[in-house]
């Protein structure tokens, strides 16, 4: 922008191409469905802990408590025990996307990028 020049905003374009409705659907279900097998994993992974002593477990942490009113039993490892293996079930996912991504995804330079900079070797 110069100095006696008025400042025009330009019309951002929009992207030749959108997200396929079938990858937001899958997205959608892995978000539901990710934490739904933790859950699971969790409650197996600490029956087996219980019986094998593999890992000592605090018995105040242990204990199934009862939440008034609503009716269900709620067990404090399980629900630790779940959000790890939630955490590690979408850190897979993010590591199985980015290796198909750099696979398969677009270039790594655009038709407006600058190409790289070819520096010579300094002699010595």
């Amino acid at each position: 922008m110069g100095r006696y020049r008025s400042y025009t905003r330009q019309a951002v374009k929009e992207r030749p191409w959108d997200v396929h409705p079938i990858w937001r659907g899958i997205g959608c279900i892995l978000i539901i469905l990710i934490p739904i097998m933790a859950y699971a994993g969790a409650v197996v992974l600490i029956r087996e802990n219980i019986e094998n002593k593999w890992v000592g477990l605090p018995p105040e942490l242990a204990v199934s408590y009862v939440i008034p009113y609503l009716g269900f039993n709620i067990n404090f490892m399980v629900i630790a025990a779940a959000i790890l293996l939630t955490f590690i079930g979408f850190g897979v996912l993010v590591i199985i996307y980015s290796f198909m991504y750099s696979l398969i995804g677009p270039a790594r330079y655009g038709p407006l990028d600058a190409p790289p900079i070819k520096r010579k070797p300094r002699k010595r």
